[in-house]
């Protein structure tokens, strides 16, 4: 996904727009005031003159008469403008940024503020995740939600495994790019498998990575209508962005209606994310066992083999959110 080079294409068109702007105001003033384009006329001769000197390698006592020349056209242009009730942005409120001036890029060449915030609300909106961005985040994740008594069975409290899997989660979004890795995230419904998704792909969003979420179900979706549908091309977009994008997150791992075409894709889809170094996030309500029974080896051994498991264990949250308990 080439999202910089789609954002500058806005650009170019915001600039169109506004040297249009700037043309008819320019109209609009010189009509009412000629003065003014004499001076703007006088000060670009000035200009050239002042810049064939420096290429020249002119003495520069030679230039300062013109400077000064210019500095009092520029004078005597402000007091016109001031007079006849002009404002000093009336010819700069026509951009967008006034850094860059619409154009995308700082004066040093590299990208302006303005559209990286743009690439990233860009981002946000390409992501699919919606409102969740605004209300998971990783300071939002409380531990109290899980009990604090061992559970017998895995020899560890929900809530000591959880600070686990959140240190991990945390760990993921600071190594992002630099090391690879992939998580797959197991449990019951209501533990957070999810919610801590959602937390990383807002972290990383806001860092300037492309993420795409998608549950299974939505994600093979796409997969039948790329191949079957009239209206191919939106399926087979977001087909590429999830090879593409710098994390895939797949939610709800099992829920899909399984076919030969499914798991055959789904093998492609971790495959080549798995070849090409992208990591992907999986979650899932199946357990280890259930997830060998529902799909074919060669998907279950690159999970276990090239993913980090972590399971998560406790009573169902979002219950205990509904009747405000811990």
């Amino acid at each position: 996904m080439d999202l910089y080079r789609e954002v500058l294409r806005e650009y170019e068109r915001d600039k169109l727009a506004a040297d249009r702007r700037l043309q008819q105001r320019q109209h609009e003033l010189y009509t009412r005031l000629p003065r003014v384009a004499e001076i703007d006329q006088k000060m670009a001769e000035i200009g050239l003159k002042l810049a064939q000197m420096i290429l020249a390698k002119d003495n520069p006592e030679n230039s300062i008469k013109l400077q000064q020349e210019n500095a009092a056209l520029a004078k005597e242009k402000a007091e016109l403008l001031y007079e006849n009730g002009y404002d000093d942005s009336y010819f700069t409120d026509i951009y967008n940024c006034q850094t860059c001036r619409d154009t995308g890029f700082a004066a040093t060449d590299a990208y302006c503020t303005c559209l990286k915030q743009r690439a990233i609300a860009r981002l946000f909106e390409m992501s699919n995740l919606g409102p969740a961005l605004e209300r998971d985040n990783f300071d939002a994740f409380n531990l109290e939600y899980y009990a604090d008594v061992k559970n017998p069975s895995i020899g560890i409290s929900p809530r000591k495994n959880m600070e686990r899997v959140f240190g991990i989660c945390l760990k993921f979004v600071e190594n992002f790019g630099k090391d690879y890795g992939n998580l797959f995230f197991h449990g019951e419904t209501g533990l957070g498998k999810t919610f801590l998704s959602n937390c990383i792909a807002r972290e990383l969003l806001n860092k300037g990575h492309t993420v795409l979420y998608t549950t299974a179900a939505q994600l093979f979706r796409h997969v039948e209508d790329a191949r079957f549908s009239p209206d191919k091309a939106a399926s087979a977009r977001l087909l590429d962005a999830a090879r593409e994008a710098d994390l895939l997150i797949i939610d709800d791992l099992g829920t899909e209606f399984s076919t030969t075409v499914t798991v055959s894709e789904l093998f492609n889809f971790i495959n080549t994310r798995l070849l090409t170094k992208r990591p992907t996030i999986i979650s899932t309500n199946l357990s280890p066992a259930d997830l060998e029974n529902a799909y074919q080896d060669r998907i279950t051994s690159r999970i276990f083999g090239e993913y980090s498991i972590l399971h998560f264990i406790g009573d169902d949250i979002r219950l205990a959110k509904k009747y405000g308990r811990k």
